[in-house]
């Protein structure tokens, strides 16, 4: 089950939102060749990676950055861009080009942060923009709790498109990442979750001064927690899968 797209157009282009994917998917198309050779990909790490352990130690504090520029592979690239996709565009039209690049920089940097904070001990490289997205889904569930978000639902050979509130499809991917965070050892790989929660409760913060410069509550009030502005309407289509009738 994961997101496809939401009802919240947004009313101007979002470069940076293009220009943020296009960098993503040129650098990791720029080593992909080198995925198998252990040498040359871990010295990759080595050099662009958040490493806690060298963070801890003084060094390497760059890596906050570069790091976020790096992915482990085509699903891990494809599933970051798509959630950026989804929920950016709507945030860089209420902030404007230039401040939502620096929200998302200072997000994916707080992420990274928290992540070296919560294994300050680990020798684990860890790569991705899931940190500074997560602060993306964090700012969008501010401003536009209720707005709608498609969500594809695949089981086995079952598909279908529903809609649910943004709260909803965020709220238990933030659950996902808490129990995820309990469950994990940092120290033998894998997902960095403590920094997506972390990189959400950052995005969210914030995006409190923007969400108060709107009025805060009372723009809730006013919204019911919606878009301020007309939802997207989608057509959805019957599946070409025949129903096979019961006897």
């Amino acid at each position: 089950m994961f997101p496809i797209r939401d009802h919240n157009p947004s009313g101007r282009t979002p470069y940076v939102v293009y220009a943020l994917m296009a960098a993503n998917i040129l650098i990791f198309v720029s080593y992909v060749g080198i995925m198998n050779d252990a040498p040359l990909i871990n010295r990759l790490y080595y050099d662009y990676a958040i490493i806690p352990a060298r963070i801890a130690d003084g060094y390497a504090f760059e890596t906050f950055l570069t790091s976020m520029f790096l992915h482990g592979g085509w699903m891990h690239l494809a599933g970051n861009m798509l959630f950026l996709w989804i929920f950016g565009d709507n945030l860089e039209d209420e902030m404007g080009h230039l401040p939502f690049l620096l929200f998302y920089l200072v997000a994916g940097v707080g992420a990274g942060l928290i992540h070296v904070i919560t294994a300050p001990d680990s020798v684990v490289p860890t790569i991705g923009a899931s940190g500074a997205i997560a602060g993306v889904m964090g700012g969008y569930l501010l401003l536009f709790p209720k707005a709608r978000v498609d969500i594809l639902l695949i089981l086995i050979v079952y598909f279908r498109v529903f809609s649910i509130p943004a709260f909803v499809m965020l709220g238990v991917w933030l659950g996902m990442q808490f129990m995820g965070s309990f469950n994990s050892n940092p120290d033998e790989g894998g997902v960095a979750y403590w920094a997506h929660t972390g990189g959400f409760f950052v995005g969210l913060i914030l995006c409190i001064p923007l969400w108060l410069k709107r009025g805060g509550a009372a723009y809730w009030d006013r919204t019911h927690g919606h878009p301020p502005h007309p939802e997207a309407k989608y057509k959805l289509s019957q599946s070409r899968i025949p129903r096979i009738p019961r006897r």
